[in-house]
């Protein structure tokens, strides 16, 4: 993974120590709240319902042991011993002391982290693939590339105050595992008809009080020009985007009000000022930066562990683990290895200053010391031989991190919601749990087969809900806490956004809904067939019949 240079770790130094001065004057009433409130927003410092929160970047969800041992060093020391994961793959964690977060800064800076631009109208966390340069149907890793693109928009002056806040995902393989679509900009890599590599490009997407797919706007950028081009978009968005009305600051509303071909077009005649000029990135640029993405030096892992067949012919839980939480990696003879933040009884995306330490000692002994973080609030070890799996299992469980239900019903992906967040409608955390509960019995959920369920505590849409094959969005009605219901939700190169069913529902009658859903799905599925593929054959109506008994 990347490590910081001597101009990165000056940066990041000199973040603390400015923000160091601008707590102070701000607690000795030096700073009225209105001035210190954009200053501390991109500095990743919130007010919360109850107790400020920060928020740690993650570049492109990848973590390093050191830095995870001192996220969990953070929790115990600042926090009530746990951080939250993120669908942005950053860390939050929900009550620290304002006063403590300039200190924490710094010890974030000693193992290259911050929290700069997690929050405020900037360019926010670069996202990416977990699986990048490790997945079997990778076109090329796109962790160089996000680099690149996290160094140029760090504390770039004139991209530090936008209209609104503005995110970016790259992913590198032929499935989508970063829901480019979803995003200002989401570029996928490709190949183009001269064997080079370069990036289709996604504008306009982004879910929120107004989803929108993104729609594609380059099919093959050339990657020498992937800094001009995003810079060419950035500037189109700068200049016609909406500062007085924040409901409609987005870049989607702008690609929607000005249309695609207009925007493509004001995109291009900005690209011409910078095409070919001072950052187009040059072919020296590319090996130096992929060389610090290197995979780890190590001997090949034999194709077929002969012991494992037994232990998986013998061992239910272990097989069912296998199944789920093991993805194909490029190296046949090692596994992508998902380790579940969504044992119930948990909240989703919620690790214990224990359960970090744990992972970081699985990183180490089977994984090259990496871990990726997922939009989907789950922890990645990127490369594990296949004969090591029996024995993280064991470690794993052990720190209660191997529930085996990667993808399946109570992998439920869950912001905060109004247990924490200020500005929520509803809570999310104990529907979450609710519905695990109801559901933890795995027999269960291996017949169901692969159901996303996704939870937003409001519009904001910080849980994904309209992407989720079931989405639940929590509103007010009257004051009290009310839940609507989407179906047919989906990520992807194909994405969609899924459809309100009806009227929302009361918090208990959530679980009892989920229920009447599935076993639609149950009674009418054809052989083999998904519940996102049943719900696109079948359409809504059989779904909402089985919930309200006749039309809504």
């Amino acid at each position: 993974m990347y490590r910081y240079d001597a101009i990165d770790q000056a940066l990041v130094d000199e973040r603390v120590v400015q923000f160091r001065d601008q707590m102070a004057r701000y607690l000795d009433g030096r700073l009225s709240e209105d001035e210190f409130r954009p200053l501390r927003l991109q500095n990743g410092l919130y007010v919360q319902r109850h107790a400020p929160m920060l928020r740690v970047a993650i570049p492109y969800g990848t973590l390093s042991s050191p830095q995870l041992r001192q996220l969990a060093r953070i929790a115990r020391t600042y926090d009530r011993g746990y951080g939250h994961f993120t669908t942005r793959c950053n860390v939050q964690f929900n009550w620290v002391r304002l006063e403590d977060t300039p200190d924490i800064l710094a010890e974030l800076a000693t193992v290259q982290m911050h929290a700069i631009q997690t929050s405020g109208n900037c360019i926010r966390n670069i996202t990416s693939d977990p699986f990048a340069g490790a997945s079997a149907d990778e076109v090329f890793d796109p962790r160089p590339y996000c680099e690149l693109l996290r160094q140029w928009s760090a504390l770039a002056p004139e991209f530090l105050f936008l209209p609104r806040k503005f995110k970016i995902a790259v992913s590198g393989g032929e499935t989508d595992r970063a829901a480019v679509r979803f995003h200002d900009i989401g570029a996928r890599a490709v190949v183009g008809a001269d064997g080079a590599p370069g990036f289709e490009i996604y504008v306009g997407g982004g879910l929120g009080r107004t989803p929108m797919v993104g729609q594609r706007l380059h099919e093959c950028l050339p990657r020498e020009e992937l800094l001009n081009y995003f810079e060419a978009i950035l500037r189109v968005y700068n200049r016609h985007g909406r500062r007085d009305n924040k409901y409609k600051a987005r870049l989607k509303i702008l690609v929607k009000d000005l249309g695609l071909t207009e925007f493509s077009r004001q995109v291009d005649q900005e690209w011409a000022y910078s095409r070919g000029g001072a950052n187009t990135i040059a072919e020296a640029e590319f090996r130096y930066m992929e060389q610090f993405f290197q995979p780890p030096a190590a001997a090949p892992e034999p194709v077929e562990d002969p012991a494992i067949r037994p232990l998986l012919a013998r061992d239910k839980a272990f097989a069912r683990w296998v199944a789920r939480n093991t993805a194909p990696h490029r190296e046949t003879g090692c596994a992508i290895v998902t380790l579940s933040l969504k044992k119930t009884g948990t909240p989703p995306g919620d690790a214990s200053a224990d359960q970090m330490e744990a992972v970081a000692r699985l990183a180490e002994a089977y994984s090259g010391g990496e871990i990726r973080v997922s939009h989907e609030q789950n922890l990645v070890l990127p490369r594990v031989p296949r004969r090591c799996l029996h024995a993280l299992w064991q470690q794993a469980r052990e720190a209660g991190l191997a529930t085996p239900n990667i993808g399946l019903l109570t992998d439920v992906v869950c912001c905060p919601g109004g247990d924490f967040c200020s500005l929520a409608n509803a809570k999310s955390i104990p529907v979450a749990a609710a519905i695990q509960a109801r559901f933890d019995d795995l027999d269960y959920l291996f017949d169901l087969g692969p159901v996303e369920l996704n939870i937003s505590g409001c519009v904001n849409a910080c849980g994904h809900h309209h992407i989720g094959h079931i989405g639940i969005l929590g509103v007010d009605k009257n004051d009290e806490e009310w839940y609507q219901v989407t179906l047919g939700g989906r990520e992807g190169v194909d994405g969609a956004l899924g459809k309100v069913i009806g009227p929302a529902f009361a918090a208990e009658r959530i679980p009892e809904v989920i229920a009447s859903l599935l076993q639609t799905y149950v009674d009418l599925r054809q052989e083999g067939e998904t519940f996102s593929e049943a719900l696109a054959r079948l359409g809504l109506e059989p779904f909402r019949l089985a919930v309200y008994g006749a039309r809504p």
